[in-house]
């Protein structure tokens, strides 16, 4: 079974960074694709940032140049660093994972993608 764990999240003032950490368990690292979420309260979910077993990266339109992913196998830890926060940054954020054919279908359908796995969710604040 497939645990998600994320921590890193805060309140933080609109330029500031934040670096998102999601620890997952119950699995082999390297075999599955992993991705950052958000969501506002009455509004859709949001990807945010994936990366794939092979090491490529996907990210929303919105955050490319402010917002990196990164994945540690070997701890199986999952990264989300964010720079240049504005208050529209602000929402719950969600980890994701998922292996095999849902990792391809996720490439093809981004930025609407699914996954199978998630966490319980970290919240962030950015405060103009």
């Amino acid at each position: 079974q497939v645990q998600l764990v994320e921590s890193g999240g805060g309140s933080v003032q609109a330029g500031g960074s934040l670096r998102l950490s999601c620890a997952a368990s119950g699995y082999t690292g390297p075999r599955y694709c992993m991705a950052w979420f958000r969501q506002v309260p009455g509004k859709e979910r949001e990807a945010v940032a994936a990366i794939f077993t092979d090491g490529s990266t996907r990210y929303a339109d919105s955050m490319k140049g402010r917002f990196t992913i990164s994945k540690d196998n070997a701890q199986s830890s999952l990264y989300l660093q964010m720079n240049s926060l504005k208050p529209d940054d602000t929402a719950m954020y969600y980890c994701a994972a998922d292996k095999g054919l849902v990792c391809t279908f996720a490439a093809r359908v981004w930025p609407k993608p699914n996954f199978g796995y998630w966490g319980q969710g970290t919240q962030v604040t950015v405060s103009s």
